[in-house]
């Protein structure tokens, strides 16, 4: 597949997070902050599960789970903690600040974890154009947080 198609995607994804947060927010705001985060992972267990089995478009081996190291499994504590984060902050920051914050976080880990190449991801080196960007990104955020 090309290139262009992964940017679009992940375009989607960005655009499709920013949605899911504002309707996370709206839901926990009606039923509970908690409660909002586990109804939106049961619909979200419910759809892969449709996804997998019912219309086949499983391309992996569940038989290879216990392949997997521990630390994998992190990813669904981690989940819990974003879809917390995301419902609470919204109502409290708004949508644009709470997420211009996830972003900067999310590209500073995902700078290191790339440069380190931690748990076994392919290495992508710091340099220092990456640094300018992240400097670029820092001066946006604080323009677009409006924080005097």
């Amino acid at each position: 597949m090309s290139q262009i198609f992964f940017f679009v995607f992940a375009v989607i994804a960005g655009t499709a997070m920013a949605i899911q947060g504002s309707l996370n927010s709206v839901l926990g705001k009606i039923i509970g902050f908690w409660e909002a985060t586990f109804v939106v992972h049961i619909i979200a267990t419910l759809l892969v599960a449709i996804i997998i089995f019912i219309f086949s478009l499983n391309k992996g081996d569940f038989g290879n789970l216990v392949k997997a190291p521990w630390y994998t499994y992190i990813g669904g504590i981690l989940n819990v903690i974003i879809l917390y984060g995301v419902v609470v902050t919204i109502p409290e920051l708004g949508v644009a600040n709470a997420t211009t914050l996830i972003i900067v976080g999310q590209v500073t880990t995902a700078v290191i974890i790339d440069h380190f190449g931690f748990w076994g991801l392919e290495t992508v080196p710091f340099q220092w154009i990456k640094l300018v960007g992240m400097g670029l990104l820092a001066l946006g955020a604080r323009l677009l947080l409006n924080m005097g």
